[in-house]
């Protein structure tokens, strides 16, 4: 059966968190090491939420985790750097095969589904002029839990109005996967 509809993952596969973590030349420290705590701690955080059964928007999880991060690697940063850093997030730039991939799926409906909020993923979108790609724009806020979540997967389905066998779902560039 021939694909009526693809969904991406946003972060880490359309758009690369790391990048302007390692071009921060405002913070002093090991930016690598950040970027990749960063990360992992963001992805605990989501997991260790839905665990709990206590959402809270990607946002402040993304914020948190950066605070905590910059706390065990003993980064010295003022809030005013990490509101920075945090709105360096917000336009996150996109993998350089982003765009290519996306072009070679025209006519075919296309979504995003992400654990990102809606104003992220809204920002995220509109800074790489990305917006003309998609159909839907998901967000797990809709359900207030994160990934692994299956009420999450049921996203795409729903909001496409398709069944899930008719949606080849996170598809992953150049063996990226995201979050």
């Amino acid at each position: 059966m021939k694909p009526r509809a693809f969904i991406f993952d946003a972060y880490g596969t359309l758009f690369d968190v790391h990048s302007f973590v390692l071009r921060c030349n405002y913070i002093p420290g090991d930016m690598r090491a950040l970027a990749a705590l960063w990360r992992q701690k963001q992805l605990e955080y989501t997991w260790l939420r839905s665990l709990m059964k206590r959402y809270e928007d990607f946002w402040e999880i993304t914020r948190a985790a950066l605070r905590s991060s910059v706390t065990q690697l003993g980064i010295e940063a003022s809030e005013v750097q990490l509101d920075r850093l945090m709105q360096e997030y917000l336009s996150a730039a996109a993998f350089p095969d982003a765009r290519p991939a996306l072009e070679s799926l025209a006519g075919v409906p296309l979504a995003i589904l992400s654990n990102g909020s809606p104003k992220m993923l809204r920002s995220a979108v509109r800074s790489n002029g990305l917006e003309t790609h998609f159909a839907e724009i998901i967000s797990v806020d809709r359900v207030k839990t994160y990934k692994r979540s299956p009420r999450v997967y049921g996203l795409g389905p729903e909001t496409l109005d398709l069944s899930a066998k008719e949606i080849v779902c996170f598809v992953e560039l150049m063996g990226r996967s995201g979050g």
